[in-house]
């Protein structure tokens, strides 16, 4: 009888180790976790429709690899500029302080140049654009010395 089972469960057809169901939109997202480099600004659009822009610091990882004379160059840094276009967040990406650690979730889209664009400018450049979606603070900005302290 266990002989029969056995048997049964090596001709079971295997598992399908993917989703049936309907196939949804492609995602681009982009996770930072980095220092803001200045405290966020509030513009507005052509349409009057205000937003947040805000550029956050990550520091590229892993270092360089150490060079033939034993050296290793510095790691370097890039700069993400964020765009928020939601009402809700608005308010509190403005209590915001530059130097604050942040884990930030963005969608990310690539523009290409406009047609006839000179390559020297923005617009005949690709850009990447991030709106954001979610921010979370991890840390408060490192306290930065007064006057009277620099002079002590």
């Amino acid at each position: 009888m266990f002989g029969i089972l056995k048997n049964a469960s090596k001709c079971a057809a295997p598992a399908r180790a993917f989703s049936t169901s309907a196939a949804r939109a492609d995602l681009a997202k982009l996770t930072l976790i980095g220092r803001l480099t200045k405290d966020p600004e509030l513009r507005t659009t052509k349409n009057d429709k205000e937003f947040v822009a805000y550029t956050v610091a990550t520091t590229n990882f892993p270092p360089p690899p150490v060079e033939a004379n034993g050296e290793r160059r510095a790691s370097t840094a890039t700069f993400h500029r964020v765009l928020c276009f939601y009402d809700a967040p608005i308010r509190y990406l403005m209590n915001l302080k530059k130097g604050t650690k942040v884990y930030v979730e963005a969608n990310f889209e690539l523009r290409d140049p406009e047609p006839g664009a000179d390559p020297s400018t923005p617009q005949g450049q690709r850009q990447i654009f991030l709106r954001h979606e979610n921010i979370r603070v991890i840390s408060s900005p490192r306290p930065q010395p007064t006057e009277h302290e620099d002079s002590t």
